[in-house]
């Protein structure tokens, strides 16, 4: 316990926890703040301390999930993790990462190795994350399942989450500069709801791809169900391995999925894919200061093969395949209010989640939930939304036709804004 006591005591300054040992010890940090009940934290295994100290990431979410350490109420794991990452904001962040040369040149290392991603590992890694039970992504996401940031352009408290994906597809696809009769491609399609969306909106032809095969079986449904399937394609598809021209590209949440040692390949294909005077548009996670690489905890239990990309490392290699980026925007914390809604709603699913899955899932996934809301509430994470041409002559000179289309979505989609799904009493507890 010296060494989490040691590491606790250097980083928390502010508010008040408390944690008991398996053996009854008490360990108090921090100063009590006025009307805030201090975070009681319950250690239950003689080696939960020594393995959270070793590396916090990795053994902090490691001892929840296997039952180690519980969080008392009327906190809970988020609760803790906002706390922790709070205090540590700015340089005590770095206690929460592997400290010394040696360690850090190992970490990054074995991060840059699993960013390889030939085809049959994008696939492997593709499946662990995406071919989990329908059921669990209809527990916790909008009605049209975008498993990407929700753009909140109001009040997050008094906005929700359908709309606030609704307004994600409009910002987005007003970007593309979507004209009638275009072909487009979607790499990455997910669950087809971007998809689906621009051929309602337009009269477009729209090829989508993914690795998951489930994915692709529910896109071809929705497609079907929609009466889109005319117009709407979607194949179980490598986008290495996709072929013909298309006037639009679109990436939403798939760059970081790629691999850095893949960008060169990535920019190279889609520069062929696009006819002369296209426009990719490209939506991820990213980082708002240099390149670094993903934390074990990570790409062990959620993103095998998972990279977040600085905004310098997607530009420069852009620029090798003849690439000009017309439109950056960094989407600033929208991401970390749409993970409170959906640890919310993972939340209020608890009995259902675990009996698809065990408790140790449970903890799991409100773990990663958790810990990805707080990178980018008090971390460097951000969404980048860049804008790809080939020739500059592709789009408008000026930006205002990016919110002329964007206002002229949303009046399209008023009214038609999907209900959340909870059944009436959850949605009466969550209210």
């Amino acid at each position: 316990m010296w060494l989490l006591d040691k590491f606790l005591k250097a980083a928390i300054k502010q508010g008040r926890m408390v944690v008991t040992d398996y053996d009854g010890a008490t360990y108090e940090y921090g100063s009590a703040s006025e009307g805030e009940p201090p975070l009681h934290i319950r250690l239950t295994d003689k080696k939960a301390a020594n393995h959270i100290a070793r590396y916090p990431q990795v053994g902090a979410g490691e001892a929840f999930m296997w039952g180690w350490l519980h969080v008392e109420e009327p906190h809970d794991i988020r609760d803790l993790v906002l706390f922790v990452t709070k205090n540590a904001k700015g340089d005590g962040e770095r206690a929460l990462k592997p400290q010394g040369p040696l360690r850090k040149a190992a970490q990054k290392l074995l991060a840059t190795v699993d960013s390889l991603n030939p085809r049959d590992k994008a696939r492997k890694n593709a499946e662990h994350t995406y071919n989990l039970t329908r059921e669990l992504y209809e527990r916790f996401l909008d009605e049209d399942r975008q498993y990407t940031m929700a753009y909140y352009r109001g009040d997050p408290a008094t906005t929700s989450l359908e709309k606030a994906q609704l307004d994600k597809k409009a910002h987005l696809a007003a970007k593309m500069y979507v004209q009638p009769g275009q072909r487009i491609l979607d790499i990455g399609c997910g669950w087809g709801g971007f998809a689906l969306y621009l051929a309602r909106h337009y009269d477009v032809e729209v090829t989508g791809v993914a690795l998951a095969p489930d994915q692709i079986a529910f896109c071809q449904e929705r497609a079907e169900e929609a009466g889109l399937a005319d117009r709407v394609r979607f194949e179980l598809m490598d986008y290495r391995d996709v072929t013909g021209s298309f006037d639009r590209i679109s990436s939403v949440g798939l760059l970081e999925h790629v691999g850095t040692p893949h960008y060169p390949q990535f920019f190279e294909h889609t520069a062929r894919l696009l006819a002369p005077k296209g426009v990719m548009m490209s939506h991820c996670c990213g980082r708002a200061g240099p390149p670094g690489f993903t934390d074990k905890w990570t790409r062990k239990y959620i993103f095998p093969g998972g990279y977040i990309p600085a905004l310098s490392e997607l530009v420069s290699q852009s620029e090798k395949f003849g690439w000009e980026v017309t439109d950056v925007e960094a989407m600033r914390f929208h991401y970390s209010h749409t993970l409170e809604e959906w640890y919310n709603r993972t939340v209020l699913h608890e009995k259902e989640i675990v009996e698809l899955y065990d408790e140790r899932f449970y903890r799991m996934w409100l773990f990663y939930l958790a810990g990805a809301e707080q990178s980018f509430r008090h971390g460097n994470m951000v969404n980048w939304q860049i804008q790809y041409v080939k020739d500059r002559e592709a789009i408008p000179m000026t930006r205002e036709y990016l919110e002329a289309e964007s206002a002229r979505l949303r009046a399209a989609d008023e009214g038609n804004v999907p209900q959340w799904h909870l059944d009436p009493a959850l949605r009466e507890a969550a209210e």
